[in-house]
């Protein structure tokens, strides 16, 4: 990382801003080329262990480059601030960061239940959120196991 003075190591606090994020950003290789998609998440936390867990159909080209190669990158950004300083003619922007690499699999129908209520608990802090268990065989639920990660902040000036 270029700017050491803005990197995030401590496992905790990085934690803290993926906890603030709404959306993770997973990459595939698709042929060369990255596939990136926008992705709502949950997070499970063992205190060793970090698995995002994501849903999507049952089929599409996103689970068919998973079953051609689980590799993945990703990617959460948020607390974005535009600062424009007019009399400088200054434009900064201030965020907060994580970007990771890990291996996705797909769950087991035993474990889709359990996964999809630590997605819907990353969304709904304030109380346990119902969701149609009709919809669980219809839905792919999947983790990425999280192997690699690191955090970015820039302050408001």
């Amino acid at each position: 990382m270029r700017r050491k003075d803005r990197e995030i190591t401590d496992r905790n606090e990085i934690l803290s801003i993926m906890k603030k994020c709404d959306v993770c950003r997973l990459a595939f290789n698709d042929n060369g080329y990255p596939y990136i998609v926008p992705l709502n998440f949950g997070i499970i936390d063992d205190g060793e262990t970090i698995e995002l867990i994501f849903h999507s159909a049952l089929e599409g080209h996103k689970l068919e480059l998973i079953n051609v190669d689980n590799r993945a990158s990703f990617e959460m950004d948020c607390n974005h601030q535009v600062q424009y300083f007019e009399d400088k003619g200054y434009c900064t922007f201030a965020y907060e960061s994580v970007m990771g690499k890990g291996r996705v699999s797909i769950l087991p129908e035993a474990e889709k239940e359990s996964a999809l209520r630590e997605l819907m608990n990353h969304y709904h802090t304030d109380k346990t959120a119902h969701f149609n268990p009709a919809a669980i065989p219809r839905t792919m639920v999947y983790k990425l196991t999280v192997e690699e990660m690191r955090g970015k902040r820039k302050n408001p000036k």
